[in-house]
């Protein structure tokens, strides 16, 4: 026995069976409805119900609050349903007709870009090449069985035929299982298996100027972003604002320099919240999103791509959409939550 899933404004439909959450039954028959964690931490994948009845399992309440649920939405990435049921999305794309595959990679590059930010190549399958959006994500799968999520730091097109080779910036989470064997045991030519592409984070086509904003390493989609623009001869003004603590959490400062004198449309501004007197900074300093704010009071007619720790998302988001006039529907973004942010469901 199964139920059926309709997803309106499109009308695409899916079946669902019992026990399964409502976005990997979605996933797996190639309907893109927005996700981000698939773990209820984030908060992406939230959407309005219109008909049926849904069961959550765990999740966090900053991802969907008892009053949210009480109010008809759903997270589908941790929601059962109980008979047919039908949602409404703000997007169904055809994001989803990109297989997802499972494949063996090798590890041809670990290169420490600061003291906690890895930049990690991996080498595909020459004869089974991955299709992903720029922006899109990818999972570690793990030998217990759990799963590690990285985004891809390079656009599709870069993709070598013979070697095609992925891009991940990893930062270093101390105790971290993953990360710590990231930054100790793992060497290159390792084989590692990965699954992708996964999430609903790419650019969307549209007229509007758009800021950019990474924090930390949430500036990995974000470079991603910047590559297919370049080389689809994208020319809507793009300023990006890439926050960090200290100077060199801005890890590929040079690379972004760099893009910016190739890229007439594209604008820079990098910020940091903890300088200290050794850093010798004289750049802007604050809060990444906030600086948004300062240069941009009015964003109703921009696009947001927004990437990083949740408390900068989210912040983003509600400033941006309370304060500031942009649209809910033109914000794109990508949390990035840890286990350890899963953990405190």
């Amino acid at each position: 026995m199964s139920f059926t899933v309709t997803v309106q404004p499109s009308g695409r439909s899916f079946t669902v069976n019992p026990d399964q959450a409502i976005l990997a039954a979605g996933i797996a028959q190639g309907v893109g409805m927005p996700y981000g964690c698939k773990d209820g931490a984030c908060g992406s994948c939230k959407c309005k119900k219109l008909e049926g009845t849904v069961v959550h399992g765990p999740h966090q309440s900053k991802a969907l609050s008892a009053e949210e649920e009480a109010n008809g939405y759903v997270l589908t990435c941790c929601g059962v349903p109980h008979g047919d049921v039908v949602l409404e999305s703000r997007q169904v794309t055809e994001a989803g007709a990109m297989p997802i595959k499972k494949m063996p990679s090798r590890v041809t590059q670990l290169e420490k870009k600061s003291h906690d930010v890895m930049l990690v190549k991996l080498q595909l399958p020459a004869n089974d090449v991955m299709q992903f959006h720029a922006g899109q994500y990818v999972e570690f799968l793990l030998r217990d069985g759990a799963r590690r999520s990285y985004s891809m730091a390079n656009a599709p097109h870069t993709l070598v035929a013979g070697s095609p080779t992925i891009e991940l910036h990893i930062r270093h989470m101390p105790g971290g299982k993953f990360t710590d064997h990231v930054f100790g045991a793992m060497k290159e030519k390792e084989i590692m298996r990965i699954e992708g592409p996964f999430g609903s984070f790419y650019l969307r086509e549209s007229d509007k100027p758009m800021v950019l904003l990474a924090s930390g390493t949430g500036f990995a989609p974000i470079k991603a972003l910047i590559e297919h623009m370049q080389f689809k001869n994208i020319t809507r003004p793009a300023t990006l604002y890439w926050g960090g603590r200290r100077p060199e959490d801005l890890y590929l400062h040079d690379w972004v320099m760099a893009k910016v004198a190739e890229m007439p449309n594209l604008t820079y501004i990098p910020v940091v919240s903890d300088a200290t007197t050794e850093d010798a900074w004289t750049g802007r300093t604050g809060f990444v999103h906030r600086a948004v704010m300062q240069d941009l009071p009015d964003l109703s007619g921009h696009q947001i791509y927004a990437c990083g720790a949740p408390i900068v998302v989210d912040s983003a988001k509600s400033d941006y959409t309370e304060k500031c006039g942009l649209p809910e529907e033109e914000f794109f973004a990508d949390s990035f939550t840890s286990e350890a942010d899963k953990a405190t469901a």
